[in-house]
């Protein structure tokens, strides 16, 4: 099989689960790592520099962006964000399956740069209800903040059918199987194969 890892995308609504169930991926295959962004914000008191964040200066990130060394970026409230290139292919070399948690327009950017070389899951849960009652459930958001988020919501959802996967969040387990299948899945395609493909063939 391919020597090299899985880019994966994974986006969905706040409250869907992600974290959750990025977590759970990582326990079960260590193979699995996750992107970490980059910021030009300042680092806050209980972030960690390189696990949070890799916090750079406006100057650095700028660099980036001239080189073209960030797969995507946006810049909010006056600070860059974005997904810088350099360790990712390292990840990608080693072999790691590296998981991308952005959002959908940061995803679309990704997905029209890299075509089919990145592999695109969309998280659902298994109802609006349910995404509700889950946002209300974590009681940090005010009345109105929920409201955006649920209409924030709205518009992510209609673009899950742009991705190549779609995986409902009902049960935590079963969800985590299913993300594992696709990677599996994935992993087994022929245009990743070539290589091996090319070395039963040779004396034929």
């Amino acid at each position: 099989m391919s020597d090299k890892g899985l880019l994966i995308i994974l986006s969905g609504p706040s409250g869907c689960g992600k974290d959750t169930v990025i977590n759970e991926l990582m326990k079960r295959d260590r193979n699995v790592v996750v992107s970490i962004s980059s910021t030009t914000r300042a680092k806050r008191e209980n972030e960690i520099d390189g696990v949070n964040y890799n916090f750079l200066t406006k100057s650095e990130f700028e660099e980036l962006i001239s080189n073209d060394k960030v797969l995507e970026y946006a810049e909010y409230n006056g600070c860059y964000y974005g997904t810088p290139i350099g360790p990712i292919d390292k990840m990608l070399s080693e072999g790691k399956d590296v998981i991308l948690k952005i959002e959908v327009q940061g995803a679309q950017k990704v997905m029209k740069k890299l075509g089919d070389e990145v592999v695109s899951i969309f998280l659902l849960p298994p109802s609006f209800e349910e995404l509700e009652r889950r946002l209300r459930g974590r009681n940090s958001d005010t009345q109105e903040q929920i409201d955006s988020r649920l209409k924030i919501a709205c518009d992510e959802l209609k673009r899950a059918p742009y991705y190549d996967y779609v995986v409902v969040n009902d049960d935590l387990s079963v969800a985590v199987e299913d993300i594992l299948s696709v990677f599996k899945a994935e992993k087994r395609k022929t245009k990743r194969n070539t290589k091996v493909i090319r070395e039963v063939c040779k004396n034929a």
